[in-house]
C-alpha cells in the first residue's frame, strides 16, 4: 500500500514538473512570425540620437547624457509615412507645435532709396534772340536762385531794334496805329522781354541796350551752359533751374516683394541726416524696369520739401504701407523646412503621430509664411524639436531624413532579415 502511494506521488510530481517546464519555456520563447503581440510590448531600447543601436534593457545611453527610449510594438502597425513618439518624450524634449490658420498676410515692405530732383519742376532758360553775354550773375552750377533774380545780362541788337520800333509807334499820332502798336508790343514779349521790362521802356521812352535775364522760378541751377563773353544763338539754352519745393524718392524694391507694392500705397521715409523725423508720402508710380544688377524695381515717391532741407543724393530708409495678399493658410516660418528643391512641414495630430508633408509656399513676412498648397487650416505643424522626429524617421525610413525624399515603406521589425 505504501509502495503504491509512493509510486503515485512520484508520477504526479513528474507530471507537474513537466507541465511547469513547458509553461516556462513557452513564456520565454519569442513569438513566431505573424503571431499577435501586445501594443505595449517593448521590442528594444534605443538612443534617439543614435537610433541604429538597440539595447535589451532600459538605462542611460552610452553615447549621450540621456535615458534610452523604448521601442514598442504599437509603432510597427502605424500607417506608411507616420512616425510615432511617446507624448511624454515630445514634452520633455521641447517639441513645439502651432496650428495652421487661414488668413490674409499683411506686411510692410522695407526698402532703401535716394533723393532726386523732381524732373517735372525743371525750367530751361533760353535766348530768344542772338546776342552776347555781357555779364553773368550766376557763375556756378547748383547755385540757389530766387524767382525774379537776375541771372545774366545780354547785349542783343534785335531787342534794341524791336524797342525802337515800338517807341516810334507809341510816339506817332496818325490814325490806325493802335493795331500796329499792339503788334509791336507783342513782338517784344515774343523776344523774351518781361512785362516789367516793357513797362520800364515805356516809362523811360528809351530803348534798353542791355537786357537782364531773370529766373522764372526759385530753385538751384542744375546746368550752366554759357560764360561771360560768349555768343548765343536764338533758342540756345543758357541754364537749367531745378525746383526744390518737391523732390522724388527713388526706392529700390526687391524683385521678390515688388508684387506687394501698389500705386498710391502710403510710404514713410526716414533720413539719417534728420534722426527722429518722418516724412510721409505715397507711391506715385512703379517704373516698368528691373535693374539687372540688383534685381530691384524703382518705386517713385513724391515728398514736399518746403524748407529745401532734402537735397538730391541723400540716403533714405523707406517703409511702404501694408499691402494685402489673397487669403491663404498661414504658418510660422520656422515650421517650414527648405531642402533646396522643395519645402516640407511636419504635421502632427497631437497624439504623438507625425508625418512629413511637402508644401508649396507663397509670400513670407514678419515671421509668417503663406502655404499655397499642401496644408489645410486647422492642422498642427511642428516648430521645434525636429531632430527627435528626424531620428525616428531615420529609424523607420519614412521621412528620408527630412531631405525632401518621398516616404518609403516602414522598416521591418528588429530581427527580421533584410
Amino acid at each position: 500500500m505504501n509502495a503504491l502511494r509512493l509510486i503515485l506521488a512520484t508520477a504526479l510530481g513528474l507530471v507537474i514538473g513537466i507541465a511547469g517546464t513547458w509553461f516556462v519555456v513557452q513564456r520565454a520563447a519569442p513569438a513566431p512570425a505573424g503571431a499577435s503581440t501586445s501594443p505595449d510590448t517593448v521590442l528594444y531600447w534605443y538612443d534617439p540620437m543614435v537610433p541604429d543601436q538597440h539595447f535589451d534593457k532600459p538605462g542611460k545611453s552610452p553615447f549621450m547624457d540621456m535615458q534610452l527610449v523604448p521601442r514598442r510594438a504599437a509603432n510597427l502597425d502605424r500607417p506608411a509615412g507616420v512616425v510615432d513618439i511617446d507624448p511624454r518624450e515630445v514634452q520633455n524634449l521641447g517639441v513645439r507645435t502651432a496650428r495652421a490658420e487661414r488668413g490674409t498676410l499683411m506686411s510692410d515692405v522695407q526698402a532703401t532709396g535716394t533723393v532726386a530732383f523732381d524732373e517735372r519742376a525743371v525750367t530751361v532758360v533760353q535766348a530768344r534772340v542772338a546776342g552776347i553775354v555781357e555779364r553773368l550773375d550766376v557763375r556756378a552750377p547748383l547755385s540757389e536762385v530766387n524767382q525774379g533774380q537776375a541771372l545774366l545780362t545780354l547785349l542783343a541788337p534785335d531787342w534794341t531794334a524791336a524797342q525802337e520800333d515800338y517807341l516810334s509807334l507809341r510816339r506817332g499820332r496818325a490814325p490806325g496805329l493802335d493795331e500796329l502798336r499792339a503788334a509791336s508790343r507783342q513782338r517784344l514779349v515774343l523776344l523774351g522781354m518781361s512785362e516789367e521790362q516793357i513797362r520800364a521802356v515805356e516809362k523811360s521812352g528809351q530803348a534798353q541796350r542791355r537786357i537782364a535775364v531773370t529766373a522764372p522760378r526759385s530753385g538751384v541751377v542744375g546746368e550752366l551752359t554759357t560764360r561771360e563773353g560768349a555768343s548765343v544763338a536764338p533758342g540756345a539754352p543758357l541754364l537749367r533751374i531745378n525746383g526744390l519745393d518737391t523732390v522724388w524718392i527713388n526706392a529700390a524694391i526687391p524683385e521678390t516683394q515688388a508684387g506687394r507694392v501698389t500705386r498710391a500705397a502710403p510710404a514713410t521715409v526716414e533720413f539719417p541726416a534728420f534722426p527722429g523725423e518722418r516724412f510721409t508720402g505715397r507711391i506715385e508710380t512703379l517704373l516698368p524696369d528691373i535693374d539687372a544688377a540688383t534685381r530691384t524695381q524703382t518705386a517713385r515717391i513724391v515728398l514736399r520739401n518746403p524748407d529745401h532741407r532734402l537735397a538730391p543724393g541723400m540716403f533714405a530708409r523707406v517703409q511702404i504701407g501694408a499691402s494685402s495678399q489673397a487669403a491663404g493658410v498661414l504658418v510660422p516660418s520656422e515650421a517650414v523646412i527648405a531642402t533646396g528643391t522643395r519645402s516640407v512641414v511636419i504635421v502632427g495630430d497631437g497624439q504623438g503621430h507625425f508625418r512629413a508633408r511637402e508644401v508649396r509656399v507663397g509670400a513670407e513676412a514678419n515671421g509668417i509664411t503663406q502655404i499655397v498648397d499642401g496644408l489645410s487650416a486647422g492642422e498642427s505643424v511642428v516648430l521645434s524639436g525636429q531632430f527627435l522626429i528626424d531620428s525616428e524617421a531615420s529609424l523607420s525610413g519614412t521621412l528620408a531624413r527630412l531631405k525632401g525624399g518621398d516616404a518609403v515603406p516602414d522598416a521591418k521589425p528588429a530581427g527580421s532579415k533584410p
